[in-house]
């Protein structure tokens, strides 16, 4: 195992590295060029890299394996790199990430490496003009391969790496900026569209509710009435047993519009409720856990509300058309007071061709009308979160 980390008998690989980063123009593309360059001077089996992207959260490249981490933007705070992210060491080394309590805490997001035995791993910083851009983090299934020798060999690569990286990351960073005008213009019409939207599906929802109270309870009443006035009133067990089939009936009519379980007794308790309902007898596992000590119910009503209707959507999206044995609801803290519901199932996901569907853009809307974020992540499953920022 010694000789697979040999030096390199060529003294051109970072030449040649430098060579194939000034043909790309994007980052992606820019890692794969140079991966057999970086395999020669440390053998790997996945190697990354991570770019700070807005703050707290980073952005994932990847040669090698294909994870979730290049397919989503990862929190620095669940990150198994977060302590070298947050200047609580030079580097990390790791002989066995899978028994790494600095890799696989509690929350991390450390799937892919068990998904695929990313054992030994080292993680270096790279750096411009003296300042943290993100980390070159490099990863074999072999367990203890990796030495201190491979971490500075792994800081050079970094250092060559990161003024190319650093300059195709600030170009994407400046298409997107120019981008935002139109964004913002098409988030404006989105969002006018979606209240719209919204406000036309609260008119259906009242003329329902009124007919319903016409046809059924005023109709029930007027019954009530010509019998009680009538030549023959009916007896008082009657009577009573009438009377309760009508109050029934509007209380059912009333809980179908104000969702009375979360006034009366919090949000963990109606989203258990849902949740149990909308499964009913099939042989699926459910679970609410809440890590923020009943923040939801600390929200602005009406953000507290929207919150449960885009769980009771994302419920309901899950019970009938996922096939899922297990879903699970877990609203957990962010920073500065922020808080994230996850509703994740482990079902056949979201079909791509489905995304666009109404019920997922009404749950858009309901997001962006309290300011929330809304992501959807097909990974062993579907995951929808919403990531409210700080209510303070």
């Amino acid at each position: 195992m010694t000789n697979a980390l040999q030096a390199p008998d060529k003294g051109d690989v970072f030449l040649r590295i430098s060579a194939h980063l000034a043909e790309r123009t994007d980052i992606a593309s820019a890692l794969e060029a140079v991966a057999n360059e970086i395999a020669e001077v440390i053998p790997f089996t996945h190697a990354d890299l991570c770019l700070n992207d807005r703050p707290g959260w980073l952005s994932s490249y990847e040669v090698g394996i294909q994870t979730r981490w290049s397919r989503a933007r990862t929190r620095v705070d669940v990150s198994p790199i977060r302590d070298l992210i947050n200047g609580h060491c030079d580097f990390m080394l790791c002989e066995d990430a899978m028994q790494d309590p600095r890799q696989t805490f509690e929350g991390s997001c450390s799937e892919p490496i068990f998904n695929h035995a990313l054992r030994s791993r080292v993680h270096v910083l790279m750096k411009v003009m003296g300042q943290p851009i993100g980390t070159l983090n490099i990863s074999h299934s072999t367990p203890g391969i990796y030495n201190g020798e491979t971490v500075q060999r792994a800081q050079h690569v970094a250092d060559v790496l990161s003024p190319y990286f650093h300059a195709l990351h600030t170009a994407e960073l400046a298409q997107r900026a120019a981008q935002v005008g139109q964004e913002a213009k098409a988030r404006e019409e989105g969002l006018r569209r979606g209240a719209l939207d919204l406000t036309q599906t609260l008119e259906r929802e009242r003329q329902r509710i009124g007919m319903d109270l016409h046809d059924q309870t005023l109709a029930d009443l007027t019954r009530l009435l010509r019998e009680v006035t009538g030549d023959a009133p009916p007896g008082r067990d009657h009577l009573a047993s009438r009377i309760s089939e009508t109050i029934g009936d509007l209380r059912r009519i009333i809980d179908t519009a104000v969702p009375s379980l979360l006034e009366l007794f919090g949000f963990l308790h109606a989203v258990q409720v849902h949740l149990e309902r909308a499964v009913g007898s099939a042989p699926v596992e459910v679970e609410v856990i809440d890590e923020t000590d009943g923040a939801p119910d600390r929200l602005n009503p009406t953000v507290r509300t929207a919150l449960f209707r885009i769980a009771q959507e994302a419920i309901n999206n899950a019970a009938r058309h996922s096939g899922a044995r297990r879903i699970e609801v877990r609203i957990a803290p962010m920073a500065r007071s922020g808080l994230a519901m996850t509703v994740r199932d482990d079902g056949c996901g979201i079909p791509a061709e489905v995304r666009r569907n109404s019920g997922l853009a009404h749950m858009r809307t309901r997001a962006r009308l309290i300011s929330a974020e809304l992501d959807v992540l097909n990974d062993n499953g579907c995951a929808l979160r919403v990531m409210l920022g700080d209510r303070s």
